[in-house]
């Protein structure tokens, strides 16, 4: 009997390999991916933790560092008796900053020091205790007739020295256009809770310049944003037909929303009684630029503007109406941050299949 030649298999083993490369670059594709959905997951998870509750603390209680137990907010007595000013670190038109110590702790004490504006004062000291959450600085007490008001302490200070901090050996690792993106995720997340507050519709008036925005909100040590100063945080009601004024003052230059400015020209001196009121809007039109900010010019920065480019020109909309709100705005900054770590996560993996 004749045999069969045996070089068959031989024949379409060549065929068979190009498939199994390819069912092990799909295999590893498949990996990557679900490392990644572990990884977002775990990223966005902490993003959605529940706001209203940073430390597990019942309402007037707080925690921070590595204590297990929460503490009542400190009394007037107890801020007079415990805390111990240490230094001067700012001023403003409504306080004076004291880094203060609490048991060993550091803290921030901040004070009243022009009486005709206590009204700012106590209103940022009712927001403050409304809204506290993991989007704003931690309030440890206060005491309303000595006009004092004590939080947590965090060393790297307002946003604005975020490039110092960067350029600083020990954070040169967090320089990176992730990073940065991060930050401004952290920082639309604020806006996105100002604008849903249990309060309502809140809109951050303290907004007129990018510097005067940076300094309303701290970096945390684990590179986080908190906003820090709410003194100038007016309702907007629509269903009452209640809209905002940021000030009294003519607001000028391009930073400020289109509606922020005087609309009758410069012929006609501005009165703030003709001045029409507007919206949350104004602060999602200061997105774009405060983003910039945090991008900075580290390598990647210019393809993370380029994905953020189309809802960033509908921040720009003169029509406030047309503007995409802070949750629109939320939504495709975290889409891009999740395109852009698949990409970066599986290079060319696209032009492979």
């Amino acid at each position: 009997m004749e045999k069969k030649p045996h070089f068959v298999r031989r024949e379409f083993l060549p065929r068979e390999m190009p498939s199994i490369s390819l069912a092990l670059l799909l295999a590893a594709v498949l990996l990557l991916n679900a490392l990644l959905y572990l990884y977002l997951n775990k990223f966005y998870s902490s993003l959605g933790r529940v706001e209203t509750d940073p430390g597990l603390c019942p309402f007037g209680h707080f925690k921070f560092g590595a204590v297990k137990n929460c503490s009542p907010w400190l009394s007037c007595e107890a801020i007079n008796r415990e805390v111990r000013k240490l230094k001067c670190v700012g001023e403003g038109a409504v306080k004076k900053v004291f880094l203060s110590e609490w048991k060993e702790k550091k803290v921030v004490l901040s004070q009243l020091t022009n009486s005709e504006l206590k009204e700012d004062f106590l209103h940022g000291l009712k927001m403050l205790k409304a809204l506290q959450s993991k989007h704003v600085v931690r309030l440890l007490g206060y005491c309303e007739q000595q006009f004092t008001i004590l939080t947590e302490y965090h060393p790297l200070g307002s946003l604005r020295g975020l490039n110092e901090t960067l350029h600083i050996p020990k954070y040169k690792g967090m320089n990176t256009w992730h990073r940065r993106l991060m930050l401004a995720i952290d920082y639309v997340s604020v806006i996105r809770y100002l604008h849903s507050s249990p309060l309502g519709t809140l809109v951050m008036c303290d907004s007129n310049d990018l510097d005067k925005v940076l300094s309303q909100y701290l970096l945390t040590s684990d590179f986080h944003v908190l906003v820090n100063d709410l003194d100038a945080l007016p309702l907007v009601n629509r269903s009452a037909g209640r809209l905002v004024k940021c000030g009294h003052r003519e607001l000028r230059g391009e930073f400020v929303a289109p509606e922020q400015r005087w609309p009758y020209g410069e012929d006609v001196p501005f009165q703030d009684d003709l001045m029409p009121p507007y919206d949350e809007k104004t602060d999602i039109w200061k997105i774009p630029d405060v983003s910039n900010f945090f991008l900075g010019h580290v390598e990647g920065s210019d393809i993370v503007r380029l994905h953020l480019f189309d809802i960033h020109a509908a921040c720009k909309k003169k029509d406030p109406a047309e503007r995409p709100s802070a949750q629109e705005v939320l939504d495709t900054y975290r889409k891009v941050l999740t395109l852009l770590i698949r990409e970066a996560a599986m290079p060319g993996t696209r032009e492979m299949l």
